[in-house]
């Protein structure tokens, strides 16, 4: 149950959304703009106070992320938001410590972590801060250690290396069922700042590789392309001499 309360002042600021355009005005991401105004709310990914309890005052929705979030105030008195777990309650104590329990919340480096372990909010770097898992309802699992390095299952079914010293929270992400949700109506979707897609088939030929003709009828290509001619399916982004792909023990399955 998330807790009824205003946003915690010191945490929140207000930001320029750039609705998918660039700082030249050019739309670089097309569905994007309008929606509600909206605070930012500082999310600590780095939860790095060690040895430091906290305790759970707080259960919020952040308007900016899927997951809820938690407000965590320190023994020393600073307050922080973090990225809620599934089960976190009011009340409850977290650590980040190489010596905390293995109890949900709690922070810990991966090498510590058992093998079998679920985990969210888990650094790529020491000392980066929280890059994967972090989204509602997503974790990893440990899979094994070895000479200084962890291997983690990554939501995407990749298997993935880190280095041991790489901080990350046991459990899963809060609000699962983030994906159930039914807008009900199209204004809903206005109001998060999405904007209507229309298909390329349904579009002139000056506008679209897909569109003309008289009638309904296929794009007439041997593959979908995007309005700038290149591929829309199938093609592989990522670069092919991609430095960090020394850390990919398994590749993605294909769906």
């Amino acid at each position: 149950m998330l807790t009824k309360k205003e946003p915690e002042k010191s945490l929140i600021f207000g930001f320029k959304r750039r609705k998918g355009r660039a700082k030249s005005g050019e739309i670089t991401v097309r569905h994007k703009g309008g929606g509600n105004k909206k605070l930012y709310r500082a999310v600590d990914f780095k939860q790095n106070k060690m040895d430091i309890p906290a305790k759970i005052v707080s259960l919020e929705y952040d308007p900016n992320r899927s997951a809820f979030i938690a407000l965590a105030v320190y023994k020393d008195g600073d307050k922080r938001y973090i990225l809620a777990g599934k089960g976190m309650k009011v009340g409850d104590a977290v650590i980040t410590s190489e010596n905390a329990d293995m109890t949900e919340g709690n922070r810990l480096p991966v090498h510590k972590i058992p093998v079998g372990f679920f985990v969210y909010n888990i650094e790529l770097q020491p000392g980066k801060g929280g890059q994967i898992a972090r989204t509602a309802g997503s974790y990893a699992k440990v899979m094994a250690h070895e000479s200084g390095r962890t291997q983690l299952a990554m939501p995407s079914s990749e298997t993935r290396i880190v280095s041991s010293q790489c901080l990350a929270t046991i459990g899963t992400v809060s609000n699962a069922e983030h994906n159930l949700v039914s807008f009900g109506k199209a204004g809903a979707s206005r109001w998060r700042g999405i904007r209507p897609t229309v298909r390329g088939s349904a579009m002139n030929p000056v506008d679209h590789p897909h569109g003309g003709g008289e009638g309904r009828q296929s794009i007439g290509l041997p593959y979908p392309k995007t309005p700038w001619g290149k591929h829309a399916l199938g093609k592989k982004t990522r670069k092919r001499k991609n430095p960090t792909s020394k850390f990919i023990v398994k590749r993605r399955s294909k769906k």
